[in-house]
């Protein structure tokens, strides 16, 4: 007699990934506790999912259709890699745990290589090399990555010593330590804490910043390849 698949569906599976990966984060996520809050054994995972890695390839693959979807392609090179990069940067902080995902994974589902591919095509009409575009599309996709990932990971920092210090903010360790410390070696960066502008980090205005520089630097390369 054929087996016949568990009573449940892929869409179900990955609506509760997000909201297990959002309450306990991927370094606790595991099948079993995935299959806990589905109601059903572990092994009925795998008859959709042949492990966790395939199971990351589709979240990952869900967030690149959803990134494609909200994308806005209008305007020129340096508008449409701009849009991309908040685009990219506003699903990922919606989806608990999306960034990590997205470098845990390889283009082995056909909307990654889409979303891939729809950057590339951004830069296509400019005057780089192949391998240039390339390294322009990477560079920026590695930049909102290791943005929303950091800002994420001090959030998860400062929530473990609030817990640990009984709600005591590490911020008062922090000047302690910099006044304890000579001009010579903390001066300037005591400054700038003490006047809350290391509160701007993992703010829309820091991202800013940093995405302008990186369009700067690709466009500044595009006028040497156009002399």
């Amino acid at each position: 007699m054929k087996k016949q698949p568990p009573q449940i569906s892929e869409d179900k599976i990955l609506e509760a990934s997000w909201e297990l990966l959002g309450e306990e984060g991927i370094e606790k996520f595991s099948m079993r506790r995935l299959a806990d809050r589905l109601g059903i054994q572990a092994p009925s995972l795998y008859w959709y999912f042949k492990s966790k890695q395939k199971l990351y390839q589709r979240l990952a693959n869900q967030v690149s259709i959803i990134i494609l979807e909200e994308f806005d392609s209008d305007g020129n090179w340096k508008d449409q890699l701009a849009k991309f990069a908040v685009t990219i940067r506003s699903v990922l902080c919606r989806y608990p745990c999306s960034t990590q995902i997205m470098m845990l994974t390889l283009p082995l589902e056909p909307d990654i290589i889409r979303f891939t591919n729809r950057m590339l095509l951004c830069v296509e009409s400019t005057p780089l090399e192949q391998e240039q575009k390339l390294q322009a599309v990477f560079t920026l996709t590695n930049y909102v990555l290791g943005f929303v990932l950091d800002d994420y990971q001090d959030q998860l920092n400062v929530s473990a010593i609030l817990t640990k210090d009984q709600g005591v903010h590490p911020g008062g360790e922090v000047i302690r330590l910099l006044d304890s410390m000579s001009e010579t070696d903390a001066g300037l960066f005591r400054r700038m804490y003490k006047s809350g502008l290391y509160e701007l980090m993992g703010t829309d205005g820091a991202f800013e910043f940093g995405l302008n520089v990186i369009l700067l630097g690709i466009e500044q390369v595009i006028k040497e390849q156009e002399k």
